[in-house]
């Protein structure tokens, strides 16, 4: 066993609405324990600033001609994520080695090879005094990788220091939903993708049309009817598209436009079962090769308090898979990509692997993370 590392992570995902903070302490390698689980919800500010701004970027070209609105809300993000750095330093007695910061992603291309995350790495060591690493996918992407999915290797420590049965996938459904696969303990013999949406749609069109940020439990969804018309014509969309090798998504590949024009609860009903169909043929799909087994399915992130889209995602699976919430294993389910950069942190610092062949495509495994101290 090699030296114990205290981290703190930092993650704020598609929704753009908080980030969540987690502190771990783990070798990097094989052992973790979590010490604290945090959410801070963003300024009213910081969130209107951020949506409005993701959507004037919907190309590479929008990067440079919003370069000042960037910089300022860089900026803001970053004040906002020292903020919360410090005050948890102050609550916990411990001994803080790494910030692993991912920031805020703007802009994700895999075909381009071009992620953005805003979040400056030096201003927080400043700001916090403590050593910074973030930056965490450019190296992959320099690799030949997408950048995405990275949590990964984090959920086979997770898999195996709780001591899951296997076959497990875990799934993480955020703003855009992503698999792992892991058929042994040992060895990097995991797969990952991103599946598509996941709570990217139904968050935009509750945005749009209520002064909520999301479908509560999946409650809209719920009351509506689903247009069976509008959402075959949308799932055959999805099929068809253009591109379809690609492992990553950005919340940009989809859009609202299929189903304007219907009601508040009709839309959240179709949009509900447009995500989930996609991520239930996603998953057997991705699966298919080992289908003779039966795979027990995981869910974290913030998509699986949403009860409907859940259902939707079993109606599509039928009893192919077993679903359940990571939670009953007595993992936090919010947190789980937090607690993954913090360990990815420390994996970078160590200049050990944090992405491989099998989940971001890179051509052999790379580290990650810029390591920055800046006090």
């Amino acid at each position: 066993m090699g030296k114990i590392y205290t981290a703190l992570g930092l993650m704020s995902g598609t929704s753009g609405d908080g980030v969540d903070v987690s502190i771990i302490s783990s070798d990097g390698v094989e052992l973790y324990r979590e010490i604290l689980n945090k959410y801070f919800k963003y300024d009213q500010k910081i969130y209107e600033n951020l949506h409005k701004l993701r959507g004037k970027i919907l190309i590479s070209d929008d990067l440079k001609k919003n370069k000042n609105e960037i910089n300022k809300l860089e900026r803001e993000i970053t004040l906002f994520h020292a903020k919360i750095v410090n005050s948890i330093l102050d609550l916990v007695d411990k001994n803080i080695d790494f910030v692993g910061f991912h920031g805020q992603t703007i802009y994700h291309n895999p075909l381009e090879k071009v992620s953005k995350q805003i979040g400056d790495g030096s201003l927080l060591s400043q700001l916090t005094k403590k050593t910074v690493i973030y930056n965490f996918r450019q190296n992959d992407i320099k690799n030949g990788g997408e950048g995405a999915p990275l949590a990964p290797v984090f959920h086979k420590l997770i898999v195996k220091q709780k001591k899951i049965d296997l076959p497990v996938c875990i799934l993480n459904i955020g703003g855009i939903s992503n698999v792992t696969a892991i058929k042994e303990y040992e060895k990097n013999n995991f797969l990952s993708r991103d599946l598509g949406p996941g709570n990217c749609l139904i968050d935009e069109w509750i945005r749009n049309n209520t002064k909520n940020k999301f479908d509560k439990n999946g409650e809209i969804a719920r009351e509506g009817k689903i247009n069976q018309l509008i959402l075959n014509q949308a799932l055959d969309n999805f099929d068809n598209r253009p591109i379809q090798n690609t492992l990553s998504f950005d919340t940009k590949d989809f859009g609202l436009g299929f189903v304007r024009g219907l009601s508040l609860e009709d839309g959240a009903a179709t949009l509900t079962d447009f995500t989930g169909r996609i991520i239930g043929t996603g998953l057997l799909s991705f699966l298919s090769e080992v289908r003779k087994k039966l795979w027990k399915v995981l869910i974290c992130g913030g998509g699986r308090k949403n009860t409907t889209l859940v259902e939707r995602i079993k109606n599509t699976t039928h009893n192919n898979l077993e679903i359940e919430s990571i939670d009953d294993y007595g993992i936090d389910g919010d947190f789980v990509e937090s607690q993954a950069f913090a360990y990815l942190a420390i994996r970078s610092f160590l200049k050990l692997p944090i992405s491989f062949p099998s989940t971001t495509g890179c051509k052999e495994p790379a580290t990650g993370g810029m390591i920055i101290k800046n006090f």
